[in-house]
């Protein structure tokens, strides 16, 4: 097992309505028939193939990711399910949270999801304003994302909502009222992202080209900053540099990922941490779906990628996923992890920059004002 039993299975549906222009994701849009059966085949294949690999888990949480898995059907999501308690033990009161996309059809599968287990959904709401909606390649209007996320949190016990800010064009102000209005909406949990210009996009394609003005560094702080502030106010404080919850309502899989845990990655381009034999290993399948079930059919998974980390890579992850959290990361475990010792004189001189700081029981996490320059903090404590 992980060193600290934490265990989680992550499924990746990779079908879309459409790509949106920001989204780098292993996402395809598919036109046509399609087989759900076949692909439902793949999946328990997978699982049972992988659960062979890492016997005798404790399932803490599953998270349906994509792409959009909303697009399933509600019999896709109980066989997934049925087949991961099959191979696995399901702890009682797992976490089991589904991505979905606010469109009124959609929104009324949800009753169906519930029923076959989904107890948490996040919904990709992204903006409560119509044209940065439309600019964005949504789907749904600001009336749907309102009543999707009013009825998802009359469904299921928790749920969380997205959206993404610092967008081209937007001020201060415009975030500020959307920002607000998010917040009277939410009940435990919201994340909310700066728009991030990714290469094989179609925003890259056109920032590029010059048609895309992002915010500067200065006014992206400023976003930040302001985001901060809000959702404090609120009682959604930052958990994670990105991620907002009053406690308790924090995202169980996501802490998972954060905390260095252990998971097994299930379909199309879906990745994995896996410790078999007292050794890490980095896991990736085809990222094409059908390429991927066929793979899956005839060798049981649709790996292509199965890399045992060094201790030194473990090292680099842990502070990569560890540092984004607010509760910061055991100076101890890093070493159990890495086999080496964090220099203080590294940590001391981030503390003269007021980048990091020393928690009570130990553990060092980076400072408000150490989060935006996140990336630089991470590689000096690990040099």
């Amino acid at each position: 097992m992980s060193a600290n039993e934490l265990f989680g299975v992550y499924v990746h549906w990779p079908f879309c309505a459409a790509k949106c222009p920001y989204c780098d994701f292993n996402s395809h849009v598919h036109r046509g028939p399609f087989d759900e059966e076949a692909f439902l085949a793949a999946y328990t294949r997978e699982i049972a193939h992988t659960a062979a690999l890492a016997p005798g888990r404790v399932v803490k949480s599953v998270f349906f990711g994509g792409g959009t898995p909303s697009l399933m059907s509600v019999h896709a999501v109980e066989t997934i399910l049925d087949a991961i308690a099959r191979h696995w033990t399901l702890e009682r009161g797992a976490e089991i949270t589904l991505e979905a996309n606010p469109t009124s059809v959609e929104a009324d599968r949800f009753r169906g999801y519930r029923a076959a287990g989904i107890n948490r959904v996040s919904l990709g709401v992204q903006s409560l304003k119509p044209e940065p909606l439309a600019a964005l390649g949504r789907l749904h209007t600001v009336d749907e994302a309102v009543a999707a996320v009013r009825l998802a949190q009359s469904i299921f016990e928790r749920s969380s909502f997205d959206l993404i800010y610092a967008r081209p064009n937007q001020t201060l102000d415009d975030w500020e009222d959307e920002l607000k209005e998010a917040l009277w909406l939410a009940r435990g949990h919201v994340s909310l992202y700066q728009l991030t210009i990714e290469q094989g996009t179609r925003y890259y394609d056109l920032h590029r080209a010059g048609k895309l003005k992002m915010p500067d560094e200065d006014l992206a702080a400023d976003f930040y900053e302001l985001t901060q502030e809000l959702t404090a106010e609120a009682g959604l404080p930052a958990y994670e540099i990105s991620n907002h919850a009053r406690p308790g309502q924090e995202s169980r899989h996501n802490l998972l990922y954060w905390r260095y845990g252990e998971y097994a990655g299930i379909g199309p381009g879906a990745h994995g941490r896996l410790v078999l034999n007292n050794q890490r290993h980095a896991t990736a399948a085809e990222k094409m779906p059908f390429d991927w079930q066929k793979r899956v059919m005839a060798k049981g998974h649709g790996l292509v990628t199965d890399e045992v980390l060094t201790w030194e890579e473990q090292g680099d992850e842990f502070l990569v996923m560890g540092l984004r959290l607010k509760e910061g990361i055991s100076p101890a475990r890093f070493t159990a992890i890495s086999g080496r010792r964090i220099a203080e004189r590294q940590i001391a001189e981030l503390k003269g920059y007021g980048f990091v700081e020393t928690l009570p029981n130990g553990n060092i996490r980076v400072t408000d004002k150490g989060w935006p320059v996140l990336d630089a903090v991470v590689a000096d404590l690990a040099a």
